[in-house]
């Protein structure tokens, strides 16, 4: 099968850049209020697209959809249906979902303040600008039909850091190499004996091939349908047109984050020892306080796909192969939960009789490394802000309260298959008890602390030592409180002109 080049003019410029030099954004979360004004406004909006600009652009527009959103905007229900199960149900459709993912008490959709029930939008407009352009930016957006088209709900808001989350830690070191060109060849009857940073296309990009060489399911229309006109061909279907080609699903979770309660936290279990203090939060991060560095040694094989680098270091070059007993970094790490940095076949077996006996179970120093999934299968692009004051460590341990208001991540995901990748982490990884062979803790930054059934205690952190009885700490708090959710379709160029052309 012909594969096509991408068609960057056709991509929201969010998935291929995350807009970093644009350190000003908010998230305008509004509801259609009269279908053609919408229409209209979005037939016209500047969106800006993934083709590379010089200089490059100083502001920029996204825009995604829930599938109440496509509703409002009259999208016939035939196409809405083949959009994903999850998608269609929304981040808060059902407590099975909700404890899955880990919103269960204080997490509970019932207490957040948008995401559930008549309080999911429509619409999420993203709003990105260089220091001192977003206000402006914001009042020629919103233009002459907004305010009839949209009813606002919220204005979600960002901060600069200084390229650290509100714990004070780096972020955004580790994130995925996307194959742009296509160049990647997908083991599809085989296995990746070693871990890879590049990742096919189609994980991130509706209508394109992923990591099992085959195309997520998407909206298509009949060719001859003539609102069908502007669409892209799919690929793997002859005769229909790809609604969702260069589109792709957004995970977006309000979290607020208790910077103060963190720091407390880790000062009382250490004894009020500075040093012991940093190196705790580090341990349940997974990367020093300081610079951002794994706390396992980087690999000296170049691992394909790893190309970013953070003051000079190349903070993303290393596995988890040499800390097979997790003394350097812990099992329920952060960084380790979220991306176990794993093959299909761990061990790296040379010949067909060795990889035989290791795929059937056999010959396997480590059982920690058949509890894991494959990686590759499960990544996401992250493209999320902070909000709030920044709030340094020294300041959070004062006794006194502080007045800086709520502070904490609005969390953004990019993938194409919500299930197989925001919810398999955020469920198997992040929330799970039993992760890579643990009980009684799940992630010491993201978990809720709730018992579930079997494990009574989900709120300690172990870190193995070398020789010695793993050392224990007991009774972390929820330093992480969701604050509301959804999830959204961001539509490829294509896609956008087709809705503004809708007609009842």
């Amino acid at each position: 099968m012909n594969v096509s080049p991408v068609d960057y003019s056709d991509v929201q410029g969010l998935v291929r850049f995350g807009y970093a030099s644009m350190t000003e954004a908010c998230y305008l979360l509004v509801n259609v209020r009269q279908t053609a004004a919408a229409r209209q406004w979005l037939a016209t909006a500047p969106i800006t697209t993934a083709v590379k600009l010089h200089p490059p652009p100083k502001t920029a527009l996204q825009v995604a959809f829930t599938r109440q959103g496509l509703e409002a905007l009259h999208v016939p229900q035939t196409l809405i249906a083949g959009f994903s199960a999850e998608f269609i149900a929304g981040i808060a459709s059902d407590e099975n979902r909700s404890r899955r993912l880990g919103d269960v008490g204080a997490n509970s959709p019932a207490h957040w303040r948008w995401g559930n029930g008549d309080r999911v939008p429509h619409a999420v407009v993203m709003l990105f600008a260089e220091p001192g352009l977003l206000d402006s930016w914001k009042q020629s957006i919103k233009g002459q039909f907004w305010s009839v088209a949209f009813e606002e709900i919220e204005c979600l808001p960002t901060s600069d850091m200084g390229g650290h989350e509100p714990f004070g830690f780096i972020d955004g070191i580790s994130q995925p190499e996307i194959d742009w060109d296509q160049a990647r060849k997908v083991p599809i009857n085989g296995y990746e004996r070693k871990y890879s940073n590049q990742v096919s296309l189609g994980e991130f990009l509706l209508g394109y091939r992923n990591e099992y060489g085959r195309y997520t399911d998407r909206p298509l229309l009949d060719a001859q349908d003539p609102a069908a006109s502007d669409l892209p061909v799919a690929e793997d279907y002859s005769g229909k047109k790809d609604l969702g080609r260069n589109g792709t699903y957004v995970v977006m979770r309000q979290l607020a984050q208790d910077v103060r309660g963190f720091w407390q936290f880790l000062d009382r279990a250490t004894n009020f020892r500075a040093e012991e203090r940093y190196k705790l939060g580090s341990l349940m991060v997974g990367r020093a306080f300081a610079d951002g560095s794994p706390l396992v040694p980087l690999s000296r094989e170049a691992i394909p796909g790893i190309t970013d680098q953070h003051n000079g270091i190349q903070q993303n070059q290393f596995t988890y192969d040499s800390d097979m007993d997790g003394t350097r970094c812990p099992y329920g790490a952060h960084i380790r939960r979220a991306n176990p940095r794993n093959p299909d076949i761990p061990g790296d077996p040379k010949g067909l009789i060795p990889t035989l006996f290791r795929i059937l179970g056999f010959g396997n120093r480590n059982i920690r490394e058949d509890l894991i999934a494959s990686t590759r299968f499960h990544r996401i692009l992250r493209r999320g802000r902070e909000y709030g004051r920044k709030v340094t460590p020294e300041e959070a341990l004062q006794s006194a309260p502080l007045a800086d208001g709520e502070t904490g991540l609005q969390f953004l995901a990019i993938n194409s298959n919500i299930q197989r990748q925001f919810e398999f982490i955020q469920t198997a990884w992040l929330m799970r008890t039993k992760f890579d062979g643990m009980t009684e803790e799940s992630d010491p930054l993201l978990g809720n602390r709730t018992p579930v059934i079997g494990c009574p205690f989900t709120n300690t952190f172990s870190v193995p030592q070398s020789g010695k009885t793993r050392r224990r700490v007991m009774g972390l708090p929820q330093f992480i409180n969701v604050q509301g959710g959804a999830y959204f379709f961001l539509p490829g160029m294509s896609a956008v002109r087709y809705l503004g052309r809708l007609r009842d």
